[in-house]
C-alpha cells in the first residue's frame, strides 16, 4: 500500500496537478490547445463544436472523464478566470455569479491568438515528444511557449500533499522584466519589481502593501491582501457606494448575498438597499440611509465581506518534472532557459 500510494501521489504531482515552468500549463491544457492546433481550430478558423475538441482529447490523449476535459476548457474560455483567455469560446460559458457554462454539444471555441504564440515552431522539432497513451500517437511535453504563460494566467492545483497558487499578471509588465533578465541575466527579483508592479487580476481589485508583495514574490509564498473598488458617489436622491471590482475568484452573487444576510442580522447598519447593476461590468450599488457615516460602511464591508480577501501566493511549479517554490525572477530565469533552447532547435531545423 505505501509503495502504491507514493506512485499515486507522485503522478499527481507529476503529471495532473502542478503547471511546467517552462509553459505555465498542466497536462490536460496542454492536451486541449494540441487537440485544437490538430483538429485546425486555429484563430483564424470557424468555430466547431466543444464536443469536437472534447472528443479528439479524451480518444487521443487524455484517457480521464469527459466533465475533466470540457471544465478545464471552460476556464481558459472565461474572461473573468483567465487573465489572458488560451480559448475563444462561442456560446453560455458560465458567470461570475457562478452559473455553469453549457453542455459541449451547445458550445463552440477555437484557439485565441495568444494560444497560436504558445504553439508556434512546434513542428520544428523545438520540443521533445511521448507516445500517447496507448503508443498510437505522438504528444508533446511541453510547448515552445512564446510568451510566459505561467505568470501571465497563473495557477491553481492542488496536488497531494502540496498546492500551487500563482496569480495572474500584467502581459507588458512580465514582458518588460524578461527583456531585463536577459540583458542583465545577475538581475534580482527586487530589480524585476519595478517592472512587475504586482498581480493584475481580471476583474480589476487591488492588491495592498509593498512589503507583502515584495515578500512574496522573493520567497514565492505570503499572503497579499486584495481589495475590490468602490466609490462613495452622492447625488439628489442621498448617497451611494457603487462597487465596480471584486477580488479574484469571488463569486458576486455570493457576496452580495453575504452583505444581504448582514444587513438583515443588524451586523452591518446604514444599508437602505443593495442592487447588482452589473452587465459586462462589475456593477454593485449600495444605498445607504441618510444618517450613515460612508466610509465607516464601506469599511465595514471590507471587514465583514469578501469585497478585501487575502490572496495566499504559493508559487509551486514543476522544473525538471521536480516541485519547486520559485521566486520571481526563478520563474522568468526558466522561461528564458527555455526559451533559449526553442530558439536553438528551431535554428538547427531550419539550417
Amino acid at each position: 500500500m505505501r509503495q502504491s500510494y507514493i506512485d499515486y501521489a507522485m503522478t499527481v504531482i507529476t503529471a495532473r496537478a502542478l503547471p511546467d515552468v517552462r509553459d505555465g500549463l498542466k497536462p490536460v491544457h496542454r492536451r486541449i490547445l494540441y487537440a485544437m492546433r490538430q483538429t485546425g481550430l486555429t484563430p483564424t478558423a470557424k468555430f466547431r463544436k466543444s464536443a469536437t475538441v472534447v472528443g479528439e482529447v479524451l480518444g487521443s490523449y487524455h484517457p480521464h472523464g469527459d466533465s475533466s476535459v470540457y471544465d478545464a476548457m471552460v476556464r481558459l474560455a472565461q474572461d473573468f478566470s483567465t487573465r489572458y483567455m488560451l480559448v475563444q469560446g462561442q456560446g453560455n460559458y458560465g458567470s461570475i455569479d457562478g452559473d455553469p457554462a453549457a453542455a459541449y454539444r451547445y458550445t463552440e471555441a477555437r484557439m485565441s491568438r495568444i494560444a497560436d504564440e504558445m504553439l508556434r515552431d512546434l513542428e520544428k522539432e523545438t520540443v521533445n515528444w511521448i507516445p500517447n497513451f496507448d503508443g498510437s500517437k505522438q504528444e508533446p511535453t511541453v510547448l515552445p511557449a512564446a510568451a510566459p504563460n505561467l505568470l501571465l494566467n497563473g495557477a491553481l492545483g492542488i496536488a497531494v500533499g502540496m498546492a500551487t497558487n500563482i496569480p495572474p499578471h500584467n502581459l507588458r509588465e512580465v514582458a518588460d522584466a524578461t527583456m531585463h533578465l536577459m540583458d542583465n541575466p545577475e538581475a534580482t527579483t527586487e530589480d524585476l519589481l519595478q517592472f512587475v508592479k504586482g498581480p493584475d487580476f481580471p476583474l480589476g481589485a487591488i492588491a495592498f502593501n509593498q512589503a507583502d508583495i515584495r515578500h512574496a514574490y522573493t520567497t514565492g509564498k505570503g499572503g497579499v491582501v486584495v481589495r475590490g473598488e468602490a466609490d462613495i458617489v452622492e447625488d439628489k436622491k442621498g448617497t451611494n457606494i457603487i462597487i465596480t471590482s471584486i477580488p479574484y475568484r469571488v463569486n458576486k452573487s455570493d457576496l452580495i448575498l453575504r452583505m444581504a444576510d448582514l444587513v438583515r442580522d443588524k451586523k452591518l447598519e446604514g444599508i437602505k438597499d443593495l442592487r447588482d447593476e452589473s452587465t459586462n461590468d462589475v456593477r454593485i450599488v449600495v444605498e445607504l440611509k441618510g444618517t450613515a457615516h460612508p466610509q465607516a460602511v464601506l469599511n465595514n464591508l471590507y471587514k465583514y465581506t469578501e469585497l478585501e480577501s487575502t490572496f495566499h501566493y504559493n508559487m509551486l511549479a514543476l522544473v525538471d518534472g521536480v516541485p519547486e517554490t520559485l521566486s520571481l525572477q526563478g520563474m522568468l530565469h526558466h522561461f528564458v532557459k527555455h526559451r533559449e533552447e526553442v530558439v536553438r532547435r528551431r535554428t538547427q531545423f531550419d539550417l
